[in-house]
């Protein structure tokens, strides 16, 4: 019951986390926009228009990421193995983006990073890999039962 729930909130939080990358994107897009600022020389349409093309790719990434566990948990089942490589990806981000933000945001940005982080562990984790035989009645590969103990 736990894992189910763990799930739901991470993808609640992915969710929430997409929306809040493409608002920042927006903002730091139309700042640049309005104030035809430049980088080195670079056309400020230019600089706007790849800030809103990564705010929206972010955004629509972090969206798939959080069906994953949503998935998971409505079907009370472990992710296959491209959907658990994809939120090892989204976690080690999350890791690198909460290393980074140390140095650059604060400790508060570092904190919200790990919780997020530590959410798409808890879920992976919680959910375990997939093993064939694994499911209740099942058999495994030792011939045993569900109910019988597992041979060491």
């Amino acid at each position: 019951m736990v894992r189910r729930t763990v799930a739901v909130v991470t993808a609640i939080v992915l969710f929430g986390e997409a929306v809040g990358i493409v608002l920042v994107n927006a903002v730091l897009a139309s700042v640049v926009d309005n104030q035809q600022m430049s980088l080195a020389g670079m056309d400020p349409g230019a600089m706007s228009t790849g800030t809103w093309v990564l705010g929206v790719l972010s955004g629509v990434l972090l969206v798939l990421c959080g069906l994953i566990p949503l998935v998971a948990a409505v079907r009370d089942r472990a992710p296959g193995r491209l959907a658990r490589i994809t939120l090892i990806g989204c976690a080690v981000v999350h890791g690198v983006l909460g290393a980074l933000a140390v140095g650059l945001v604060g400790w508060a940005a570092f904190a919200v990073m790990m919780a997020v982080l530590a959410l798409l562990v808890w879920t992976l984790v919680s959910y375990g890999p997939r093993v064939p035989g694994s499911e209740p009645g099942g058999r495994g590969e030792g011939g045993a039962g569900a109910g019988a103990p597992a041979a060491a």
